[in-house]
């Protein structure tokens, strides 16, 4: 298990949710499959017949199930874990394409994807900034970004705990502001999200 350092913390971390690996990771990727309820992200998101969505921090894969059930024509996703690549890699169909790669280098060309989307791991980013650059230069003009974190209208327990502060939330919409034309903050079930576009 490797160390993070996170844009919103004073200190690194060596959560297995922030870097699955061994077998650590692998119940991490259990707990983020049941505590991750996702439909209203992929509502929110509205992803249009033939668009092409990228997904940030995949995990163990329970947004991209979610999202194959959409007319998206092509979904693809980074994440810094090989080991959850590996996993999905092993459940991907044709229309699905994941690699490791983090917020801040992908390794997907400008203005590939019609829609981009990251949940609950914006928090832990090395650097807020650099990761929503790379999120802006992949996604196509007039296309739309979607980060969500834990927090919401009823937040379980463990959501509760992963709040981040109100000036943090406040950083996101501005940064968010910075890069896309219009941002708007929605508080979903057990997510705060902001949808730019």
């Amino acid at each position: 298990m490797g160390t993070v350092k996170p844009w919103s913390r004073s200190e690194p971390t060596r959560s297995p949710f922030a870097l699955p690996s061994g077998l650590g990771g692998w119940f991490a990727g259990r707990i983020m499959l049941w505590l991750n309820e996702q439909q209203d992200v992929v509502d929110l998101l509205d992803v249009r017949p033939g668009e092409v969505v990228l997904e940030v921090g995949y995990g163990p894969g329970g947004l991209i199930r979610r999202l194959r059930r959409t007319s998206a024509k092509r979904i693809c996703g980074v994440d810094p874990s090989q080991q959850m690549c590996d996993l999905v890699r092993r459940r991907a169909d044709e229309r699905i394409e994941v690699r490791t790669g983090t917020a801040e280098r992908t390794g997907f060309r400008d203005a590939e994807f019609d829609c981009a989307v990251s949940v609950n791991n914006v928090a832990i980013w090395p650097n807020l900034e650099r990761g929503l650059d790379e999120l802006r230069r992949v996604t196509r003009p007039g296309g739309r970004l979607l980060i969500a974190w834990h927090g919401g209208t009823h937040p379980n327990r463990i959501a509760r705990s992963q709040a981040l502060r109100e000036d943090q939330l406040t950083r996101i919409e501005q940064e968010l502001g910075k890069r896309f034309t219009t941002t708007a903050r929605h508080e979903l079930t057990s997510l705060t999200a902001w949808l730019a576009r």
